[in-house]
């Protein structure tokens, strides 16, 4: 861990990774392919800001927890 974002991006993939495992025992017709794009967020962000483009990084991490949001609805209550 030497970035913030290698932090921020470890903890936004461990709380996908916590969902899709919590989800695949209760929602077997979710989509493993729906991760897809919030994982890669995650790693491309954490390779921008890495490497100097802190505005970008920032960018990519927003959208990606948007998608997450709007997509994949982890704050979906059961009735």
């Amino acid at each position: 861990m030497k970035t913030v974002y290698d932090l921020v991006t470890l903890v936004l993939f461990a709380g996908l990774a916590i969902l899709f495992l919590q989800r695949s025992m209760q929602q077997p017709e979710d989509r493993m392919l729906h991760y897809l794009p919030a994982a890669a967020s995650c790693a491309l962000a954490n390779w921008l800001g890495n490497n100097g483009q802190p505005v970008w990084a920032a960018a990519v991490i927003v959208l990606g927890v948007i998608y997450t949001i709007y997509v994949l609805k982890p704050f979906k209550q059961k009735l």
